[in-house]
Formats: structure tokens, C-alpha cells, sequence
């Protein structure tokens, strides 16, 4: 067949006598013009421009789009090409009914495409280099093509060409097109005049674009990019290079910071309140003013989802159209007409299968399009909702009142749950919530068209799902509770484990690890059962999930076989599964947005009862001005005064924010009054006073003292002063210079999660000078050099833990720190011992202070301060009881003198006993016990590693990043096969059954419907086919249905008996684990591998995988499938196989570290609203609400722009593999319709065609998913390759006799000892003998290897050359736990476990109730013991925090005694006890020890002076081994020194 353009079968085709418009070829042909001279004029502007794209600002220039009507040409441009592609399809279409090829038909369409696209590129470069001029090239060519289509138009009209026929509607549209780019084109002229205008608009980038910070670009992207997330390449691709970092996603755009968003949600919030102002019982509703701030994002969203929906509606449409139109195909090609004009109606255009499948193709691309854009703006505003939300619960923090947390109304618990779960809540519900109306849309087409094409039967198989879809909801609500009391086991476990972590020497040193071990064990059991729910329930709703489309498609169709004459059509059989797909998803998903909705409701409520409870009053009652009256007094009448003790945490007595315009407070006549109280009546919010009658003075400049005894309101005069109480009536009235300035130290301290320095100058500017006076009054600076940082280390919540008294310190260091005029100190010196408070009160105090002539107010305890105050005020029961200088009331009140002077003697006495033990030297040795040995060592060892690690990176980067690229095989195979072999196979089976029952019941279905059709038997015999196919496609249904629940449960399995092995193996390999271990890692990494990383383990991995091997099955089977309909398929799919594999690796790595920072922002900003409460008294004393408001803002922000790039992440992906699945289903059409294979198995390859779009990016993201969680397998695995103490002896335990050691005789012969076999020996060569019964005191400097010494008798240290025999047996030989079990042994640090007092003597419980009492007796304890509740089964609670620490010791001497061992050793125990103890502590060593061998290991020389033998180390060796006379007559030895030093 020749081609021309105007055909060569018609002579009348060139012919123009008519008139030249006569001719439709020539009207065609003059289309031609405007196409060819766009393409002239614009590519040679498009080349040479390309280069000259710089603007003038220093932007991210190719993203600045400013013309107006931006969008609406694009819109324009799309609309436009759709129906370029229509002309040309139908241009081919009506020439392929030609005799000869009529190129006019179709050529200038094509040109017009190729224009319209030149056209958009062109006007995207112009846009972005900002060169409007050269925009005239594109107004003349829409004013050309739309007078060349209006011609044509005409033409036709002329001829009687009516909208019956496509060709007329086409060109009608395009000439209304054109018409608006137009009018478009001439909008920008009237803007920008950049043309006919004599001065052109000047226009400036907006600030977010000129600020190189902002990296998040969708907001001003152009459309195309916007809709494919294409300014997203360069982060994904760039993730490959180096880790996305902080610094790479740079900071929000403005219009999506929370400060925007909580402006917004604030006003509209507050127009909420006015609404109800009057109404008192109303209150405002969150929901409206979330809709005022957030509906139109909503709306938007929504259409975006409408769109999707609708669109959605196209697969099956198509798959039914192309499926007929191939089976009707009879030879049509004959009849072509003989015009040289052919017109086709729309009906005949639609019928065309290509047409049809190039339609699939658009509507998939289009649908997945919007989808996409709805998720991606719900979550935009989901996160946006949460910054404001967040913001709105912080601002109210600040202003709560005192009272409501004093009162237990807040709790602490309550504000962190508003943060960290109901603000989640909400922004999931958000996100979930177009679902909400979309999806009864959803459901009512796809019902109203099953029943076009099945009538009644649709209805049978849609009332399946219907009533199916209520179980899911039941199922989710049990999944929601099962989850709730893993929460609760797991916790428990998680204490036990902590528990046995800090306590593990002494478990090692008594071999008590395996009666720990078995308690932890038995939670775990209780938690596994808890998880087993949980997991059954998952595996219900897989299972429901994948059976209810089987179970509907099966009612359907045998409802129709039997109900109808008419056989069942390949085309309706295909077209009805795949609306059966569509259905069941929404389905599916309602029962979850019922629940979050249901949630949702929940979270408004408990934030709507936070925003309107109480605030601190605004700062009038600071001027006093205004004093309230309370009439809630009847409510509590029975509250006794001291309901507020001074006892009760600080955090309780939260505080305020957003000050209102400050009034200025009255002036006083006189200055030298600095805060004046008149007449005050303070409460605590019951309306009950706790202050009373309060008249008080405080003078300017002068150092004020508070006394009184417990609880008589001295911490609530200080908050009643600052505000933070109810003031009944009175006033507190300030010097005007004061109000403002003011520093407070509280009685509780709190710290920041922050580094020492900062905790310090607390937002104030740094002075060196200033900064070093202050660490220096308040003794820290011993304490700053043993961190392992100076003072830059991190302290607080997070940081290092400190001392009660090192806290309190560096707060009392925070108010001196401070330049303000009056400094408030609440009982500074009660953690502190006498030296540190006499130096706190000489030079913080009386020097620092008063040289600055700073007022103080100091409530305190300690009498013998009283001579230095200026001014003293004693309370007593909520009143003031006296008032005055210590002169004042020495004349006045001699009664109460006298009762102080008794009491400064009592405390003068306890400081003589103080004074020998020292405190503070002990919290030093703490600290440094904590810090040096071990931790830092460590972090310091990991940081030169990681250091290496950095240098050698740049050398191999490629391997760096093959390691980052490459999915952890190996960790998973791990992971498989711990849940055993047998599981894994019957998973994989399963798994492989499932799937092929599932294609073998679509199989039969196509054999099935097409083999109906061509059946022309008798009746009788199409009879017995009918049962005949019914039969098998119901067994094959059952079987299918069947195999999802075994599978669902098979994979949960598995993953339970992974996690459990794991478990198991983890705590068993850890308890086991050799002393050094625990030495050198931080226990929070230990207890990191127990929480988080099990945690993921139980409850992440298993749905992960499933969901993995589900879809990824689906895609092969569906790829499988149209490979058997058309093999020709399988030549399309090696490109789309090649760019799957690029996007998905390019995605997982970018997904991994987008995922980690999520994570790793949102701890701060949990912890920042923690602390915030926490410390409210004290930053509303100090008056930084403002700052701390700020450094929120900036969390959050942080916070929300990593979530944000993770949801684009996730959109770029998935819009990139819907676009591959849209391709998949064009060439599986396109394949299929040329090679036509049976039309049923044709039906079948398009339905798998279409699901693979949908599991396609579930193959991704699962698999990014399941890498982040196979890090934490990984973690444990780490663990578990570590080596274990040597518990197994060369002697059986049945060889060594029953009471050995009798005698308690010890041998040390040639002893050496290292730590590890790659560390240099701690001792060398030891050589001693200490006789039965012998009392032995061993002395040395630190690190002179005592301990070591006392180490190596447990073998908890590598013995590796040399002996100790005890009792003539080497304990070398001995296995570990007989050895440790006959020894007892009396620590440093005393350590007592939760449980009962006679648990923590006797775990193992072999010892009688009065063995039990005897040892209490001789440790002094029993008469305590008898006075507590319970008596021997009385709490300790954790860390025996009920105890004070002398008596934890004594229990300690309990429990060694309660072990009747001949040898004991005592490792520093008295260090950390006071003299009274350590008094005990010798004498019952001298008395009921007196038969056994005791070695003491001294850390105060004089506790050995009465030793038998004294033996003195250093450096390892032995220099001097006699009697402690003997040594003492040594003028020039060692130990006589020692004890010259020590007296």
C-alpha cells in the first residue's frame, strides 16, 4: 500500500476548484504551519539559552516559577496532549479503513504533539531563567494554531459534520484549548509587562528560595516535578555517594513550620473560645478549628482521592472491552469505505483494542498520579497539624499552674502521652481520613457495576465481603489489646534484666546468675504467651484479608452458572475479579480508619481537657494588683495545711508562658525593700490557705534566711513569692528594678539534657572569669575533671548520671551564675555534706553574692548558718512565727533561741562524726568508678576506631557504599533459621502452595469461560460440565481459602520461635559473659539489645516478612502468567526489570537513612517536653519561657522535615514502580492483542498485568523495611558470637568434698593475672600464705592490683600462670560454679535486689527462717528488720533505695554470713559507709568470723592495724608481707607511711 499525504485512492483528493479551504486534505496540511514554525523558532533559543540559565539571586534557580498562571498551563498543556494522542489514534484508526495510507489523517497531529511538548519544555527554561520576553514565540503560536483549528473546525461545520463523529468533538476541543493558552499568554503580558509596557514588573524570589538552606523543594517545583517528585533524584542518588545527613534536608520551608502552623491553629482556636465564651458549660471544639486551620489541604486531598477512585474503574472497564472486542473479532477489514474521508463515531473508536489498551495505560498513569498527590498532601498537612499541636500543648505547659501538678490533677505521665502518642493520633487519623468519604463512594460504583455485568449474582458475592468486613474490626480491636499486655510483660522483663545487669558481679561472685536468669526467663514465657495472641490475631487478619476475595468470587460465579441460562463471558468473569480486588481493599482498610477515627476521638477529648485546665494567673498577681478570691473552699474542707510537703518532688509543681503585656508593678517609696508581702493568703489551688497571714519584708541587697522545721511551708513562701501559688488575697508587691530579675535554685535539682557549661550559664552570655569564680565556690571543678568530656560532657536524662549532691551543685552554681539582683536558694546544702556547705556558704555565699550586693533568700535547715543572715524569718505551720534580726529575736524570743542553740549543738556534734567520713570524696570515687575504668575507655576506644574507620573511607568509598547498597543475606538467613529448619521449610511450602492454588483457581476460571463458549453439545452435556467446572473451582477455592490461614500462621510461628530462640540465646550468652565484658560496654547498649532490638524482633520482623513474600510471589506468578499468555512479553520486561532493580537500590539506601534520622530527631523533642515539665518552677522563676519555647520550635521543626522527606521518599518510589506496573499492563496488552491467545487466558494475563502495579512498590518498601529491622538481628547477633567464662572444671563436682574449705588454709603461688590474654598482667608473680583463720589486711594505692588480687580467688580474672590452692585442692581445676559457690565475699558497692529482705539473703532459699534472723543479729539489722512490715518478707524495693546505704552494707555482711564459707573477703566495704557502720562491721569481723579466714582489702589503713598479717602491694608485686608491728617499726617502710598519712 503507497502512502501519500492526501491518499493515492481518490483522484478528487488534490483537487481545488472548489476553493483552497474547500479541500479538508489542504485544511489539514495548513495545520501543519504553526507546529513546524514553533519547532523552527524555538530550538535553536532552546540550545543556545541552555547554557545562560544563571539568575541574577543567588537561588536554587531552576525551581523559581513566577509567571502567573503557572499551573493552569500545564494543566492546559497535559489536557492538551491527551487529545493530540486521541487525534492520532483515531487519525490511525480511520486510515486503517482505508484502501491507501492518508497521511493528513494523522501526520499533523503528530506534529502538534511534538509541538506541544516542545512548547512546555521551552516555557519551563524561559520560566526558570527568567527571560519573559522571549515568551512571544509561544503567544504568536497559540494565536496561529487556534486560527488554523477554528478554520478546520468550519470547514467541517460547512460540511455537516456533526458531534456524532470523534474527529468533529476533537477539534472542537482543541480549538477551545488553544483559546485558553491564549488567553493565558496574554495574562502574563497584563502581569509582567514585559512587552508594549514601558517599565516591565520587577519581581523577587521568595524567601524561602533564597535561602540555601531549605532543600524541600515540593511546594515550588513545577507541576510535572511536583506530580513525579522528580527534585527528589538528587537526595536518592546523592544517598548512594555519602549518608543523608541533618545538613543534607536542610531546614522547613516557612509555610510548614510549626511556628506557621501553630499561628494559624492558635487563631482559629481562639475563635473557637468566643464562640463558647458565654456559654459556660461548652467547650470549645478542636475539630472545628483543626477544619478552619487545616479543611482545605483536607479538601484538596480529597478530590485528589475522588479523581483516583474513579479512575480506578478503568482496569476493569478495559480488561472487559479488549477481552470482547477480541472475541467479537470477526473479519470486519472488508467492508472498508470508499470516501476519502472516513469519520468514525466514538462507540466504533472505543471498540478498537489498541485504542483501548492505550486508554489503560493513561487512566493507570493518571489514577496512580493522584493517588499519590492525595497521600502526599494528607500527610503534608498531617505533619503540619502535629507541629501546631505540639506547639499549642508546650505553650500550655508553660502556663500551667502549679497546683494542677502539685495536685496529681497532670501528671508528668499524662503531658508525655499528649506529646508522644495523642499528637500521633491525631496526624494518623489525618492521614487516614480521606478514606473515610472516598471509600463508600468506592464501594457503591464498584457494586453498581459488578451488577451490570452479573446482575444478581454481584450482589451474592458483594454481601460475602459486607458481611465479612465487621470481623475484621473485631480482629483489629483484639490485635489492639494483645498488644497492650505485651507492652506490660515486656516492661517487667525489661526491669528484671536491668536488675541483673547492674548487679552482675555480685551474681558472678555468689554463682546466683541462673536463679536471675530463670526469673527473667519465666516474664518472657508470660510476655511469649501475650505475643502468641498477638500474632494470631495478625495472622487472622492476613488471612481474612487474602480469603474474602476468593470466598466472594466463588459465591459469585456458581450463583451465576446456576441462576442464569446464558454461560459466563471471559470478559465479565475478569472484569468482575478484578472490581472484586478493587472492593476488598477498601473494605479491608475501613475497619483501621474506623479505629484510628475512633482514637482520634479519644486524643481530642484528653487535649481538650489539657487546654482548659487551669493556668498560672497572668503577671497582674505579680503587681498585686488585682488579688482573686477563691470560693472553692467547701470543696476541700478536710485538706490539712501541710498538704503541700517540701517533700513532695518539684516536678509535681509545674508552671507559665506567652506572658500577657506586663503591668509594671507598684514602686515602693523606698529602695531599700526589695519584695514586700502584705497580708498574704496562699493555696495550693484547693482554696484552702497553706500560707496563712503572711506579712513579711525581704530588704535589698542583704542575705534573708527562711527556717522552720519540716513541711512548714518555707519551699511554698518561696513559690508564693515567685507566683506559682494561688494567691487567696494579699499582695506581693516587688522594687521595680527586681521583678525581672531573678535566679532560683529549687530544692529538687533539675538539670537540662545538656553539657555541665551550659546547665551553668543557662542562655546567659560566657564570662570566663565569672564562670571559673562560680565553679570554684560551688567545688565542682574536681567533679568537672573527672568527666570524661570537662565540662562539655552531656549530663541530664540522657547523659551521665550524677550524683544527688553534684546536681545539686551545679544548680546552686546555675542562680549564682545568673546577673540578676535577687537570687532565690531552696535548701541548697541538704545533699551536701559539711565541707562542701561551709565552702558554699564562705564563698558562693557570704563573698560571690554579697560582694555583688545581690538580695538572697536562703531556705535552709542548717542552724549554725543562722550569725551570717541579715535577716531571718521562722515559720512554723504555714505561718510566719517570728521575724527580725538573730539580735532581734535573741531579746524577744528567748525561748525560741534557746530551742536553736540545742539543736546547733546536736548538728555540731553530728559534724564531728561527719567530718571522718567524707562524702563527697565518695560521689567522686563513684563518678570515677563509673566513668574512668570502663565507659570511657570504651566510648574513647570506639571514637578512635570510628576515627580510623573515617580515614580509611576516603581510600575505599566504593566498598563503603557496596556495603550500604547490599542487603544484610546473610543476618536473614540467620534469622530464618533460628525459628529451626522444619519451620522455615513448611513456610516456604506453604507459601509456594498458596500461590499456586490461587493461579490455578484464575486458571480455571479462564478455561473454564472460554471453553463454554465453544461447547455446542447438547444440553445434557453442557449440563454435567457446568457441575463438572463448579466442582473444581469450589475445591480449588476451599483449598485456596485453607492455605492463606496456614501460611498467615506459619510465618507467625516462625517469627515467635525466632524471637524466642533469640531471646533465650542473648540472655543466656550475656549472664555467661566474663566479667571484662560488662567492664568495657555501657549497660544501656546491653539493655538496648533486650528493649528496642527484641522488641522489633517480636513484633516487626514477622509481618514485614510475610507481607515481603506475599507480594513479591504475587508479582512473579502475575509475571509468570502473562509469560504463558504472550512469551513475547518476556522481551519487553528486561528494561523494566533493569530500571526496577536501579530504583529499588537507589531507594532502599536513601530510605534507611531518612529512616534513622526520623528516629533519631524524635528523642530530643520527647525529652525537651519532659524536662520542660519537670523544671517549670525554675524557667518560669528565671523568666526564659521564651527561649525554651524557641529551642522547641526548632525540634520540632527538625523533627517534622526528616518525616517529610521520608513520606516524599516513599512517593517517589511508588509513584516510579506504578509507572513501571502502568508500562507492564501496555505491554502486556499491546503483546496479547497481537498474538491473541485465548480470549480467557487474554483475561487472565491483563487481571495479573493490573495487580502487579499494586504489589510492586510493597515489594520495595517491605525490603527497605525489613534491612532497618535486620539491623537489630544483627545487633543480637553480635552478641552472641561473644566468649563465655570457662564454667566447666577438669575436677568433677562430685570429687570435691562437701565442706571444702574446712580449714580456710590459702596457698598464692607464683601468681599471674591479667584481664584479657591481649592485656599486659595485672599481677606478677604474687607468692603468700595465709594460715587458717588468719585475719589478713592487704594495702596499696589505687591500681596497685588489691582488687585484682581478690578477683583471682573467684577466677574471674585470667589465671594464667601460677596457683592459688585453698584447702590443698587448685581452684583452677575446680568448675566455676562449685568454686564461686564456696566462697563469700562482702563488695565495695553494696547492691540489693527488688523482692523480698529474705530473697536478697538467700535467692536460692536453702536457709531456715532463724539461720536468717542469727545473721541480721550479728549485722546489727534484726531489731530494724522486726520493726518493718512483713518482717523478713518485707519490700526492698529497687536498688534497695529504701535503705540508706550503711545499712545495704550491713545486709551485704548479712548475706555473706548467711553463707557459712571458712574464707571471706571484703573488697573496700567500708568506703562507702559512715564510722558507725564500719564500727559494726569490725566487730562482727572479730567476733563471729573469728574461726575463718577473712581477707579485708583496705582503703583506710587504720582498719587493718589489727590485722594478723598485713600485706602491701604495688604495681602487683608483694614489697612487704608481716605483722602490722613489725611493718610499723620500719621507719622507711611503705606501710609505716601509709598509716603516718592516714592519721
Amino acid at each position: 500500500m503507497k502512502a501519500a499525504f492526501c491518499g493515492n485512492d481518490n483522484a478528487s483528493a488534490y483537487d481545488i476548484s472548489a476553493g483552497v479551504l474547500k479541500n479538508v486534505c489542504f485544511v489539514d496540511a495548513l495545520n501543519l504551519v504553526p507546529h513546524v514554525f514553533l519547532l523552527f523558532i524555538t530550538f535553536p533559543i532552546l540550545f543556545i539559552g541552555w547554557g545562560s540559565q544563571s539568575s541574577k539571586v543567588q537561588i536554587h534557580h531552576n525551581t523559581w516559577l513566577h509567571f502567573p498562571g503557572h499551573n493552569l498551563r500545564w494543566i492546559l498543556t497535559f489536557t492538551l496532549l491527551f487529545v493530540h494522542v486521541c487525534e492520532i489514534a483515531e487519525g490511525i484508526v480511520s486510515d486503517a479503513n482505508m484502501k491507501s495510507r492518508h497521511l493528513h489523517l494523522f501526520l499533523p497531529a503528530m506534529m502538534g504533539f511534538v509541538a506541544a511538548t516542545t512548547a512546555i519544555v521551552y516555557y519551563h527554561n524561559i520560566e526558570t531563567s527568567n527571560f519573559p520576553k522571549l515568551l512571544l514565540a509561544l503567544f504568536l503560536y497559540w494565536i496561529m494554531a487556534f486560527v488554523t483549528k477554528t478554520i478546520k473546525l468550519v470547514r467541517y461545520c460547512e460540511d455537516g459534520v456533526t458531534f456524532s463523529q470523534l474527529r468533529f468533538c476533537i477539534t472542537g476541543i482543541m480549538v477551545i484549548l488553544y483559546g485558553l493558552l491564549m488567553a493565558v499568554e496574554i495574562n502574563v503580558i497584563r502581569v509582567r509587562r514585559y512587552v508594549f509596557f514601558m517599565n516591565p514588573q520587577k519581581v523577587k524570589p521568595p524567601e524561602d528560595l533564597q535561602d540555601l538552606g531549605v532543600r524541600f523543594l515540593q511546594p515550588f517545583v513545577n507541576l510535572l516535578s511536583k506530580a513525579t517528585y522528580w527534585w527528589m533524584n538528587t537526595l536518592i542518588i546523592s544517598a548512594h555517594k555519602k549518608p543523608i545527613d541533618l545538613k543534607a534536608i536542610g531546614k522547613l520551608p516557612i509555610a510548614m513550620r510549626a511556628l506557621t502552623n501553630y499561628v494559624c491553629l492558635k487563631e482559629a482556636y481562639e475563635e473557637q473560645k468566643k464562640k463558647v465564651a458565654n456559654q459556660p458549660n461548652k467547650i470549645p471544639s478542636i475539630w472545628l478549628a483543626m477544619y478552619r486551620a487545616f479543611g482545605r489541604p483536607i479538601l484538596l486531598s480529597s478530590t485528589f482521592r475522588y479523581l483516583a477512585d474513579l479512575l480506578g474503574f478503568a482496569g476493569p472497564l478495559c480488561i472487559s472491552g479488549i477481552v470482547e472486542s477480541l472475541q467479537n473479532r470477526t473479519d470486519t477489514t472488508g467492508k472498508s469505505n470508499e470516501t476519502s474521508t472516513s469519520y468514525l463515531s466514538s462507540q466504533d473508536f472505543l471498540k478498537n483494542a489498541y485504542v483501548l489498551a492505550v486508554l489503560l495505560f493513561l487512566a493507570l498513569i493518571l489514577q496512580r498520579t493522584f493517588l499519590q498527590a492525595s497521600y502526599y498532601v494528607t500527610i503534608e498537612t498531617g505533619i503540619n497539624l502535629r507541629g501546631a499541636l505540639l506547639a499549642m500543648i508546650y505553650n500550655k505547659i508553660l502556663r500551667l499552674s502549679t497546683s494542677n501538678l502539685s495536685m496529681g490533677e497532670m501528671t508528668l505521665g499524662q503531658i508525655n502521652n499528649l506529646v508522644a502518642i495523642e499528637t500521633n493520633q491525631l496526624m494518623w487519623f489525618l492521614f487516614l481520613c480521606p478514606n473515610l468519604w472516598a471509600m463508600p463512594v468506592q464501594i457503591i460504583m464498584g457494586v453498581i457495576l459488578l451488577y451490570n455485568l452479573l446482575r444478581v449474582s454481584a450482589l451474592v458475592g458483594a454481601a460475602v465481603i459486607v458481611l465479612l468486613a465487621p470481623i475484621q474490626y473485631f480482629i483489629a480491636t483484639k490485635l489492639a489489646e494483645a498488644q497492650k499486655s505485651t507492652l506490660d510483660y515486656s516492661t517487667e522483663r525489661l526491669k528484671k534484666t536491668n536488675e541483673i545487669l547492674k548487679g552482675i558481679k555480685l551474681l558472678k561472685l555468689y554463682a546466683w546468675e541462673h536463679i536471675f536468669c530463670t526469673s527473667v526467663e519465666e516474664t518472657r514465657t508470660k510476655e511469649l504467651i501475650s505475643l502468641k495472641t498477638f500474632a494470631l490475631y495478625t495472622s487472622l487478619s492476613i488471612f481474612m484479608n487474602a480469603a474474602i476475595p476468593i470466598a466472594a468470587v466463588l459465591a459469585t460465579f456458581v450463583t451465576y452458572e446456576y441462576q442464569n441460562e446464558a454461560t459466563l463471558q471471559p470478559y465479565q468473569a475478569f472484569a468482575s475479579l478484578s472490581l472484586f480486588h478493587i472492593l476488598v481493599t477498601p473494605l479491608f482498610l475501613l475497619s483501621t480508619v474506623v479505629r484510628f477515627a475512633v482514637k482520634a476521638v479519644i486524643s481530642v477529648q484528653k487535649l481538650n481537657e489539657f487546654l482548659i485546665s487551669d493556668e498560672i494567673g497572668d503577671d497582674s498577681w505579680r503587681s498585686a494588683e488585682s488579688s482573686v478570691t477563691y470560693e472553692s473552699c467547701k470543696k476541700h474542707t478536710g485538706l490539712h495545711t501541710k498538704a503541700i510537703n517540701r517533700k513532695q518532688p518539684l516536678r509535681h509543681q509545674l508552671d507559665s508562658y506567652e506572658q500577657p503585656p506586663r503591668r509594671q508593678p507598684r514602686p515602693f517609696e523606698t529602695d531599700d525593700i526589695a519584695i514586700k508581702v502584705t497580708n498574704g493568703y496562699f493555696s495550693w489551688g484547693s482554696g484552702l490557705a497553706t500560707l496563712s497571714n503572711i506579712n513579711i519584708r525581704i530588704p535589698t541587697g542583704q542575705m534573708t534566711m527562711i527556717v522552720g522545721q519540716v513541711g512548714c511551708g518555707k519551699s511554698s513562701l518561696l513559690l508564693a513569692i515567685l507566683g506559682e501559688m494561688q494567691t487567696l488575697e494579699g499582695k506581693v508587691l516587688w522594687n521595680n528594678r527586681n521583678r525581672y530579675s531573678v535566679a532560683y535554685a529549687a530544692q529538687k535539682p533539675w538539670l537540662l539534657n545538656a553539657t555541665v557549661e551550659e546547665n551553668i550559664i543557662f542562655g546567659s552570655p560566657f564570662n570566663k572569669q565569672r564562670y571559673k569564680a562560680v565553679t570554684d565556690a560551688c567545688s565542682l571543678q574536681p567533679d568537672i575533671d573527672l568527666l570524661p568530656f570537662g565540662d562539655q560532657t552531656e549530663i541530664g536524662e540522657r547523659g551521665i548520671n550524677l550524683s544527688g549532691g553534684q546536681r545539686q551543685r551545679i544548680c546552686v552554681a546555675r542562680a549564682l551564675y545568673q546577673n540578676t539582683n535577687i537570687v532565690f536558694l531552696d535548701d541548697p546544702f541538704s545533699a551536701l555534706d559539711i565541707h562542701l556547705s561551709d565552702h558554699l556558704m564562705q564563698e558562693g555565699i557570704l563573698k560571690f553574692l554579697q560582694e555583688d550586693k545581690r538580695t538572697l533568700i536562703l531556705v535552709t535547715h542548717k542552724l549554725q548558718y543562722l550569725p551570717h543572715a541579715d535577716w531571718i524569718i521562722a515559720m512554723k505551720d504555714g505561718y510566719v512565727l517570728r521575724e527580725g534580726t538573730l539580735k532581734d529575736i535573741q531579746t524577744k524570743d528567748v525561748e525560741l533561741y534557746e530551742h536553736w542553740k540545742t539543736l546547733m549543738n546536736r548538728q555540731d556534734q553530728e559534724l564531728e562524726k561527719d567530718m571522718e567520713t567524707d562524702q563527697t570524696t565518695l560521689e567522686r570515687k563513684t563518678l570515677r568508678r563509673a566513668m574512668y575504668p570502663r565507659e570511657s575507655k570504651a566510648q574513647l576506644e570506639d571514637e578512635d576506631e570510628e576515627e580510623e574507620e573515617e580515614e580509611d573511607d576516603d581510600d575505599n568509598m566504593s566498598t563503603v557504599m557496596r556495603l550500604r547498597t547490599k542487603m544484610p543475606w546473610r543476618t536473614c538467613w540467620r534469622y530464618l533459621t533460628s525459628g529451626g529448619f522444619f519451620l522455615l521449610f513448611l513456610m516456604i511450602f506453604s507459601k509456594l502452595l498458596k500461590h499456586s492454588v490461587i493461579v490455578a483457581i484464575d486458571y480455571w476460571l479462564a478455561r473454564w469461560t472460554s471453553m463454554e463458549n465453544k461447547t455446542g453439545d447438547s444440553i445434557e452435556r453442557n449440563r454435567e460440565n457446568k457441575s463438572h467446572h463448579v466442582a473444581v473451582f469450589s475445591t480449588l477455592c476451599g483449598a485456596g481459602i485453607f492455605l492463606c490461614l496456614v501460611t498467615s500462621l506459619t510465618v507467625e510461628w516462625m517469627g515467635l520461635t525466632a524471637a524466642k530462640n533469640l531471646h533465650h540465646n542473648l540472655l543466656n550468652k550475656i549472664i555467661l559473659g566474663p566479667i571484662r565484658f560488662f567492664d568495657t560496654t555501657p549497660l544501656g547498649l546491653i539493655l538496648n539489645r533486650f528493649s528496642a532490638d527484641t522488641n522489633i524482633i517480636d513484633q516487626h520482623i514477622p509481618p514485614t516478612l510475610e507481607s515481603l513474600t506475599r507480594s513479591t510471589l504475587l508479582c512473579l506468578s502475575a509475571i509468570g502468567m502473562i509469560s504463558y499468555a504472550t512469551p513475547w512479553f518476556l522481551v519487553a520486561l528486561v528494561p523494566l526489570g533493569v530500571a526496577f532493580y536501579f530504583i529499588q537500590k537507589y531507594f532502599r539506601v536513601a530510605s534507611k537513612d531518612l529512616q534513622e534520622l526520623d528516629d533519631s530527631t524524635q528523642l530530643p523533642l520527647l525529652c525537651h517536653f519532659s524536662e520542660t515539665a519537670e523544671g517549670l518552677t525554675t524557667i518560669r522563676a528565671f523568666r526564659h519561657e521564651a527561649r525554651f519555647k524557641q529551642h522547641m520550635l526548632e525540634l520540632t521543626d527538625t523533627n517534622n522535615i526528616a518525616y517529610l522527606f521520608l513520606s516524599a521518599a516513599n512517593r517517589w518510589l511508588e509513584v516510579r514502580t506504578d509507572y513501571l506496573g502502568a508500562c507492564i499492563v501496555l505491554t502486556a496488552a499491546v503483546t496479547s492483542i497481537t498474538y491473541k491467545p485465548e480470549s480467557g487466558i487474554l483475561g487472565l494475563g491483563l487481571l495479573y498485568a493490573l495487580t502487579i502495579t499494586n504489589y510492586l512498590n510493597w515489594v520495595v518498601r517491605n525490603l527497605a523495611d525489613l534491612e532497618v529491622q535486620m539491623g537489630a538481628v544483627k545487633k543480637v547477633n553480635s552478641f552472641l558470637t561473644m566468649e563465655s567464662e570457662n564454667y566447666e572444671g577438669t575436677m568433677d563436682p562430685s570429687q570435691v568434698p562437701k565442706d571444702w574449705p574446712q580449714e580456710g588454709e590459702i596457698k598464692i603461688e607464683d601468681l599471674c593475672v591479667r584481664y584479657e590474654n591481649n592485656l599486659k598482667p595485672v599481677l606478677k608473680h604474687v607468692k603468700a600464705y595465709i594460715k587458717p583463720g588468719q585475719k589478713v589486711g592487704i594495702c596499696g594505692r589505687t591500681g596497685s592490683g588489691k582488687s585484682s588480687l581478690s578477683l583471682a580467688f573467684f577466677r574471674m580474672v585470667d589465671i594464667f600462670d601460677g596457683k592459688i590452692v585453698i584447702d590443698g585442692i587448685d581452684i583452677c581445676k575446680l568448675p566455676l560454679d562449685t568454686l564461686r559457690s564456696r566462697l563469700s565475699i562482702i563488695l565495695q558497692d553494696p547492691i540489693l535486689f527488688s523482692g523480698s529482705i529474705r530473697f536478697n539473703l538467700d535467692p536460692e532459699c536453702k536457709c531456715t527462717d532463724d539461720r536468717l534472723w542469727e545473721a541480721l543479729e550479728i549485722a546489727q539489722l534484726k531489731n530494724m528488720v522486726k520493726s518493718l512490715p512483713g518482717g523478713l518478707d518485707a519490700v526492698v524495693t529497687e536498688g534497695g533505695e529504701n535503705f540508706s546505704v550503711g545499712q545495704r552494707q550491713l545486709f551485704c555482711l548479712a548475706r555473706a554470713f548467711v553463707r557459712k564459707s571458712s574464707i571471706l573477703i571484703m573488697d573496700e566495704a567500708t568506703a562507702s559507709i559512715d564510722m558507725a557502720t564500719e564500727n559494726i562491721l569490725q566487730k562482727v569481723v572479730m567476733t563471729a568470723f573469728v574461726d575463718r579466714t577473712v581477707v579485708t582489702i583496705a582503703h583506710r589503713v587504720h582498719t587493718i592495724l589489727t590485722a594478723d598479717l598485713v600485706i602491701v602491694m604495688k604495681r602487683g608485686n608483694i614489697l612487704e608481707n608481716d605483722t602490722p608491728e613489725n611493718l610499723l617499726s620500719r621507719e622507711d617502710g611503705i606501710f609505716a607511711s601509709f598509716v603516718r598519712a592516714d592519721m
